[in-house]
């Protein structure tokens, strides 16, 4: 601990990344001679004493990236891992995938144990308690370390690090207006992800429609919950209690729970309700009558992206880190028929 504490020291006086003063000190050919000399006298300076095996182990290159996910069960983050799983194995990377189950302890002892020179880098997808406590320390130890990160979906936007997302506001207004322009006045938000950045980005796109289309927000149509068990414990006195004739959730099994909620309540699906659902899996798409309309967040090309980026770090031979990229994915709505209306 010793060791990594001064590393980090040095590089923060030297304006230098760890990486850098760390291959500067094992005389790595990767650094010119005058940066060397600059790193090699400030540490002579300090007294510092470098451990020339942990040097070699760190710098030592493995071809293997870890992934972590938040849940095997969704099938959106098994899309972005088939994704990263086909560009590390055509540049020649193993991959090593982890689930931190939405726990904030098991997300910082996987990147812990896995960057003891196990992994090059990391890809991944923040934990719900993460988000929900706003606690990201265990990133940044890793990212000062000399270990890049990439994170795709959920992020940290305090992190410094290379980031794949989707137009999260953009897709919710986009769907929103879409229900907007089928006739639906009376539109439900059903969120049961509402302590995840995704969440509040689609709720904030929902309202910007409602404000573009100057329809009025009615908070008895509003469901925030951070459970699907609270959600549906809820949506019951919705259906009751308002008219309803769109409804936009924000999450797969949101959107799976509403469709059934309608059709219980006897609503006809589209003629007097329809239905947007953010995410496009098996069970939305092809398990449901009527199949329900949805964002796709196109997860395999999220997993490309993320996958290119973290390798291209890796690769990367310049002497000064290159800046951090946030990559983009556009979503796509793929109409079927719980907005099909004749």
């Amino acid at each position: 601990m010793k060791a990594k504490a001064t590393l980090k020291q040095i590089a923060k006086e030297l304006n230098v990344s760890v990486s850098t003063v760390s291959k500067a000190l094992n005389d790595s050919p990767e650094i010119s001679e005058q940066t060397k000399t600059k790193i090699k006298e400030y540490a002579k300076l300090k007294n510092y004493k470098p451990n020339i095996i942990g040097l070699n182990l760190k710098n030592r290159k493995t071809k293997t990236i870890g992934v972590i996910i938040p849940n095997i069960l969704n099938s959106f983050f098994a899309k972005v891992f088939s994704g990263i799983e086909k560009v590390a194995d055509e540049k020649g990377y193993n991959v090593i995938m982890c689930i931190s189950n939405e726990s904030l302890e098991k997300e910082a002892h996987t990147l812990e144990m896995l960057s003891n020179g196990t992994i090059d880098g990391f890809i991944l997808s923040v934990s719900e308690e993460a988000q929900k406590q706003n606690n990201y320390d265990h990133f940044k130890e890793i990212i000062n370390d000399g270990t890049p990160i990439v994170m795709f979906d959920r992020i940290a936007e305090g992190i410094d690090c290379d980031k794949v997302v989707v137009d999260d506001f953009d897709s919710a207004l986009d769907s929103t207006q879409r229900l907007i322009d089928l006739g639906c006045k009376n539109i439900a938000l059903l969120s049961s992800v509402d302590n995840l950045s995704v969440g509040k980005l689609r709720f904030d796109g929902y309202l910007k429609a409602l404000e573009k289309n100057n329809i009025p927000v009615n908070n008895n149509l509003i469901i925030r919950t951070d459970s699907e068990e609270d959600l549906k414990e809820k949506m019951e006195s919705v259906f009751t209690n308002n008219k309803i004739d769109g409804i936009f959730a924000l999450e797969e099994n949101d959107s799976v729970a509403a469709l059934r909620m309608g059709l219980k309540k006897g609503y006809k699906i589209p003629e007097e309700l329809c239905i947007i659902g953010f995410a496009d899996g098996i069970l939305a798409s092809r398990r449901l009558s009527p199949s329900l309309t949805t964002v796709s967040q196109h997860g395999i090309e999220i997993g490309e992206e993320a996958a290119k980026l973290l390798i291209k770090r890796l690769e990367d031979d310049s002497e000064e880190e290159p800046p951090y990229e946030t990559k983009v994915i556009k979503t796509v709505l793929k109409e079927r028929e719980t907005t099909a209306r004749v």
